[in-house]
This record gives C-alpha cells, sequence and structure tokens, in this order.
C-alpha cells in the first residue's frame, strides 16, 4: 500500500495539496469561512492567517472604506461634520439596512455617519457619497484610488455600502480579501477617528423626527461581550456569508481580525453567531501571539475617552455572557433572518 501511494504523479499530489489549501475551513462546532487574518495594529505583523487572500465580498463592510473616503474629504474641506445633506429620492430608495431617510429630511455629515457605522444604513452611505463627491459614481471612483493608496491590490469597490449587484453575479460587485481590508483597518485606527462611532453601542437616530428617533443598536456583538473591543464593521449578504473586521486593545496593545465568508456548521445561516465566536477565538489567541517586544499602539483617536452625554442614548441593550478567557459563551440560535442587520420601520406623515 505504502509503495502504490509514491507511485502517485507528484504533480497530481501537488494539485491535491493545493486544493485543499483553498478550500473553506470546516469544523462541525465551529462553522465553515472562507478565510481571516490577525495583525498587530502597531506594526501590520501577521500574527494569524487561514486563506488571507481568498477574493470575496465584503457587504456591509465596504463602509470602512465609504468612511475613510468621507473622512478624506472632510481633511479636504470638501465637506464638513455639520454640513447639512438635503435627502433625495435616490437616498431614500435604498434597500436592506436603513434608517429610512425620505426626501424631506434633511441630515448633518456627521448625523449620517452615525447611522453609517451604528445601523449599517445603506440609504446613510448613499447619501454621504453623493454629498460628498457630487456623484456616487465620482465617490466610487475615490474608494478605488484610496484602496490603490493603501496597497489593496486584490479589492474592486462598485458601491459605497455592499449590497450585492443587480446580476446577483459575485465579479460584478465589490471584491476584496482578508489581509487587503486588514490594512484598511489599521489604516483606519492608525489616522482616522473611525473608532469614534465604531465604538458607540447605541444612539438615538433623527431626534426631531415627527414620529421619534429612531434607537439604533450597533451590529457589532464583540462590544458587548469581549473585553477591549471597540470595532469596526459587520456585514452579511446570503452571497458574501457572515464578515467582520473587528479590533480590540489591551494593555496597549491592538489587534486587528477580518474574517470573511462565515457561516454556521453545514453552512447553516446562522445569524453571525459562528462568526463571531470564531472572531473571539481568533483575538485571544492573536493577543497570546504578540511578541514581547511589541510597541504600545498609538492611534488618531482614543475611544476610552469618555462620550458625550449627549451623543448616547441608553436602550434596552442586552450583553452576551463571557467566558473567563473573553470568550463569548454559547446561546440559542434564533430563527435566521435575510440580514443579520436589525431594521425598524417608520411611518412618516402624508405630504402637506
Amino acid at each position: 500500500m505504502v509503495s502504490s501511494f509514491f507511485r502517485v504523479p507528484m504533480f497530481l499530489f501537488a494539485t491535491l495539496l493545493a486544493v485543499l489549501a483553498s478550500a473553506p475551513a470546516l469544523s462541525a462546532q465551529e462553522g465553515q469561512w472562507k478565510g481571516y487574518i490577525a495583525i498587530d495594529a502597531a506594526t501590520g505583523e501577521t500574527l494569524l492567517e487561514d486563506n488571507p487572500d481568498v477574493v470575496t465580498p465584503p457587504a456591509s463592510m465596504a463602509k470602512l472604506m465609504t468612511f475613510a473616503v468621507v473622512s478624506d474629504q472632510i481633511k479636504a474641506g470638501a465637506i464638513a461634520l455639520d454640513t447639512v445633506v438635503q435627502i433625495t429620492r435616490d437616498d431614500a430608495g435604498m434597500g436592506g439596512t436603513q434608517v429610512f431617510l425620505d426626501p424631506r429630511e434633511s441630515f448633518t455629515v456627521e448625523e449620517l455617519i452615525y447611522a453609517l457605522m451604528i445601523q449599517s444604513a445603506n440609504d446613510a452611505a448613499h447619501a454621504l457619497a453623493r454629498a460628498s463627491a457630487g456623484s456616487v459614481e465620482s465617490f466610487v471612483q475615490l474608494m478605488n484610488a484610496k484602496a490603490a493608496a493603501l496597497g489593496m491590490d486584490r479589492t474592486m469597490f462598485r458601491t459605497p455600502h455592499g449590497l450585492p449587484p443587480a446580476s446577483r453575479k459575485e465579479a460584478d460587485g465589490d471584491l476584496t480579501t482578508p489581509r487587503d481590508f486588514a490594512k484598511l483597518s489599521r489604516y483606519l485606527v492608525q489616522s482616522t477617528d473611525v473608532l469614534k462611532y465604531a465604538s458607540v453601542r447605541q444612539r438615538a437616530f433623527g431626534p426631531a423626527r415627527a414620529n421619534g428617533p429612531m434607537q439604533m443598536v450597533n451590529h457589532n456583538k464583540l462590544l458587548v461581550s469581549y473585553q477591549g473591543a471597540d470595532g469596526l464593521k459587520t456585514g452579511y449578504t446570503k452571497g458574501a456569508g457572515y464578515c467582520l473586521s473587528a479590533t480590540a486593545q489591551r494593555g496597549g496593545k491592538r489587534v486587528i481580525v477580518v474574517i470573511m465568508g462565515a457561516f454556521g456548521p453545514g453552512g447553516h445561516v446562522d445569524r453571525g453567531v459562528s462568526r463571531d465566536r470564531k472572531t473571539v477565538d481568533i483575538l485571544n489567541r492573536a493577543f497570546a501571539a504578540l511578541p514581547a517586544n511589541s510597541p504600545r499602539f498609538t492611534g488618531a483617536y482614543d475611544p476610552s475617552a469618555p462620550a458625550s452625554a449627549s451623543t448616547i442614548v441608553p436602550i434596552a441593550v442586552t450583553p452576551q455572557p463571557v467566558g473567563e478567557t473573553g470568550a463569548i459563551v454559547p446561546q440559542p440560535v434564533e430563527a435566521a433572518k435575510p440580514s443579520d442587520e436589525p431594521m425598524v420601520k417608520f411611518v412618516f406623515p402624508p405630504k402637506k
């Protein structure tokens, strides 16, 4: 038996190894994923990885690049945080997760950024793109230019929100890799105030609305279940699976984890439960793998600074139980929904 094995042509054996290496990781208990990477935010050094260069849709994680470009436009003076954006019918016509913008409304850029990062609002992403670059098409060009500048060599953006293309063909939509998104995430925590928004657990949107504000709860459950977690962005579509760019800081050290294409055991849609558990496992191992001489992380924004009382509206949030290692204690999985992003619908009064 042994001798017959070695008579298999070597090129076939090498091909088999390549196929196995590129296949999605699978575990009956953990679920599956297309790829992940963990890096030291201070140095950019890779700490852990599994198929980190797989090209796959980022879903709503694309909004991290939307934030990066809006931040650039603010720095360039094209817009300001207090710039008032009049909502258009095109903004209000977006599907998926929303804050249900209406053409009769207007909001400041900063209000829309909170909606982008907490509620993952596709309509807010569209409005921000249009307002800061003149058109969504021009904004997407800026997104791709920014990706090129950051060395995201396997990334192509086609939307500011990450919704799948009308053709439903993966090649026609936004595409990236865990490694590329780790580069973007590191840039954001180093050079922008993204954590000012990404670390907010809950906030009211539109306090002046006739029917009252919409209460937004951050979709990143690690913010309430993992010690030191303060960002960054979740994502889910049927084609992309569950995605997460996560970051946490402990003892002055910061780790970034990007996981993409995650599903539950057997490929089940589980509202991101398996994704979150795997991310916790990667974070724990990444902190343990940090070199003793790794420098302390310093970024443009300190999320430990107390938030203004006027920006947070407390609402009921049930934290997930956390074990001694910082890991999420497994909880019953609710019935699957089309997205892991919560929706709240409003009925506006008739136009007068």
